[in-house]
C-alpha cells in the first residue's frame, strides 16, 4: 500500500463551499468506481477553511499517470472535474490548470 496526500483550495465563498461539500456527500456512482479502477484503494477529504486536505491509500497498480489517461477517456469523470472547477482555485505555486497537488511528507513518527 502506499498513502498520499495532497492540497487544492476551494473559492472562498460560504454558499460555493456549502454546496461542494453536498456534492461529496453523494459523490456519482461513476466517479467512485472510477476511483476505485484505477487502483486507489481509500481516499479521505479534509477541509479547513477554503483549503482541502486529500489522503489515497493505493495498491501496487496505481499511479498517477494511469489514473490521468483513464481520467482523460471517461465522459463522466471529465463532466464531474468541469463541474467542480466552479468551487475549486489552485493552491499558491501551482501549475496552470493544476488541482490537487501532492504534498511533501516532511515528518513520520516510526
Amino acid at each position: 500500500m502506499k498513502r498520499y496526500c495532497l492540497a487544492l483550495d476551494l473559492k472562498d465563498d460560504t454558499q460555493l463551499i456549502a454546496e461542494y461539500e453536498a456534492y461529496h456527500r453523494n459523490v456519482w456512482p461513476e466517479i467512485k468506481k472510477s476511483i476505485l479502477d484505477s487502483g486507489i484503494t481509500n481516499m479521505e477529504i479534509y477541509r479547513l477553511g477554503s483549503r482541502l486536505f486529500m489522503i489515497m491509500e493505493t495498491d501496487d497498480s496505481f499511479s498517477f499517470g494511469r489514473k490521468a489517461a483513464m481520467d482523460a477517456s471517461n465522459p463522466k469523470v471529465q463532466e464531474w472535474e468541469q463541474l467542480m472547477w466552479k468551487f475549486q482555485q489552485p493552491v499558491p505555486g501551482s501549475k496552470p490548470g493544476e488541482k490537487w497537488v501532492l504534498m511533501d511528507r516532511i515528518f513520520d513518527l516510526s
